[in-house]
């Protein structure tokens, strides 16, 4: 089962991301106040940053229960610990290095230079396995149920690291892969794949500028997976597109969208 879309529209970038952050604090209290415990999947790209760089900012961040939270990465690009280019770095720089969390609970994806040094599948399978160990027996598809998987929107309608056409979007089985010669620089990544990504809760697809308008409308006009990566990107109870007006400007006219300000 999977949810059918909603889009809210922001004005700005810069309001985009501050309502982002805003939702992720309510979203997170609220799963934590119903069951002690909450995950969440990040992401990287300017809007991702922006929104933890928001909610660090923000004295809501004090809300949470950073210590009852788990963290997770939709994708990460294969290079070694601390790489400035590594989500998992700038994430830490924007929030992660703020709070008060359980670093137990912090599930960063593999570094070019770490256990599995430079093979990329070993990397992956690492992961995948770190994931099974963290699922319940409620959960499926040998993940815990993200509570909320936030995504960016690349140009080309990537997620993650799928990108259109490109091995990894094809993937049945497998919860992560290793991703090499991707079309984006770096070229080695390890990335959830699609079956991961829609045991989601809530999947929310984040995308601010221009040149993500291209790509939001064929996510939203019916593409398919492999040729669109984001058309396939759908959580289990809610699908959610925050977008800022810019990336909004293509949508077909039959997409119902909410306007903040």
């Amino acid at each position: 089962m999977t949810s059918s879309p909603s889009v809210v529209v922001h004005a700005t970038p810069e309001l985009l991301a501050q309502a982002a952050a805003a939702r992720l604090v309510t979203g997170l209290v609220d799963v934590q106040a119903a069951r002690g415990h909450a995950h969440v999947v990040l992401t990287g790209g300017g809007v991702g940053i922006a929104t933890l760089a928001a909610l660090a900012a923000s004295p809501a961040r004090d809300a949470v229960d950073w210590r009852a939270l788990d963290v997770w990465w939709g994708d990460e690009r294969f290079l070694p610990a601390g790489h400035p280019d590594r989500n998992e770095t700038q994430a830490r720089a924007a929030l992660l290095d703020a709070v008060p969390l359980d670093p137990a609970r912090v599930h960063a994806m593999p570094a070019s230079d770490g256990r599995w040094g430079d093979d990329v599948d070993a990397a992956a399978r690492g992961y995948a396995e770190e994931l099974a160990a963290a699922a319940g027996p409620e959960d499926r598809g040998g993940v815990p149920a993200f509570d909320i998987l936030m995504l960016g929107v690349g140009p080309d309608a990537h997620v993650a690291s799928l990108f259109p056409e490109h091995p990894a979007v094809y993937e049945e089985e497998r919860t992560v892969v290793g991703v090499r010669g991707a079309p984006k620089p770096p070229p080695t990544r390890v990335s959830l794949t699609a079956p991961a990504i829609r045991q989601a809760q809530a999947v929310w697809l984040l995308a601010g500028g221009a040149e993500k308008a291209g790509a939001v409308s064929l996510a939203l006009g019916g593409g398919g997976p492999f040729a669109v990566p984001a058309a396939g990107a759908t959580g289990r109870r809610r699908t959610l597109w925050l977008l800022d007006r810019a990336a909004a400007s293509g949508l077909p006219a039959r997409v119902a969208r909410i306007a903040s300000p």
